[in-house]
């Protein structure tokens, strides 16, 4: 499926797919995005701890540099998991800006040791941050009482409608360790509900930029 490189409106590059009239991020800013939904309202709550967490959608890998970065200043050792059905290719990572965009030039190489890195294999970013990417759909997900945070970053709901049902939410709610979060960008009313019934005590909350709300479930 075709692919193309865009920036949004903080300077910061996603990636959009015509067929799907869809991006990986929002067009109101990505960088903004990211440390609106995954970073303030998740990674914030944790602090001076060891925690592990459960990306779901690694794309361009965005929300793992971001954390990275900002687990660093939350004093965090982080072991990070990113679910990804389809990777993105090395050519549209050389695209991708957040580097600069994140003033992290000093963090470069940690950037391309993420995507470079082979799949299904643990390995250490930095002796505080260990990455594994395994290549699978959502519906495959099979980890219990294993993660203290997921994000949620799949494409849309009018995109794919199947990644936002009751037996994804179950399979996230499965994969939470006790008292764990799951933030996520949507606050679609069906969404709410699907996260309800299967557990999740679920709160409304300011969304980012272009967004009136979003979503955060507790277990």
């Amino acid at each position: 499926m075709e692919r193309k490189i865009i920036i949004t409106e903080d300077g910061s590059s996603t990636i959009y797919l015509p067929k799907l009239e869809e991006h990986y991020h929002s067009v109101h800013g990505a960088i903004q995005e990211a440390k609106h939904v995954f970073i303030n309202s998740g990674l914030s709550l944790f602090s001076d701890k060891e925690i592990s967490i459960l990306e779901i959608g690694f794309g361009t890998g965005l929300n793992s540099f971001i954390t990275f970065l900002e687990a660093q200043k939350l004093n965090l050792t982080v072991d990070y998991v990113g679910i990804e059905a389809y990777p993105v290719v090395s050519e549209e990572i050389r695209k991708l800006n957040y580097v600069s965009e994140l003033d992290a030039i000093e963090f470069s190489g940690a950037f391309v040791k993420m995507h470079q890195q082979e799949w299904e294999i643990k390995k250490k970013i930095s002796d505080s941050f260990s990455l594994t990417k395994r290549k699978q759909f959502f519906s495959e997900i099979n980890d219990k009482n294993a993660f203290n945070l997921i994000y949620f970053d799949a494409f849309g709901a009018q995109v794919q409608p199947e990644l936002w049902t009751e037996a994804i939410f179950k399979l996230m709610y499965l994969a939470l360790k006790k008292d764990g979060i799951l933030v996520t960008y949507s606050a679609k009313g069906s969404v709410r509900r699907a996260m309800q019934s299967v557990g999740f005590i679920v709160e409304r909350l300011a969304g980012p930029p272009g967004k009136r709300e979003m979503l955060r479930g507790k277990k």
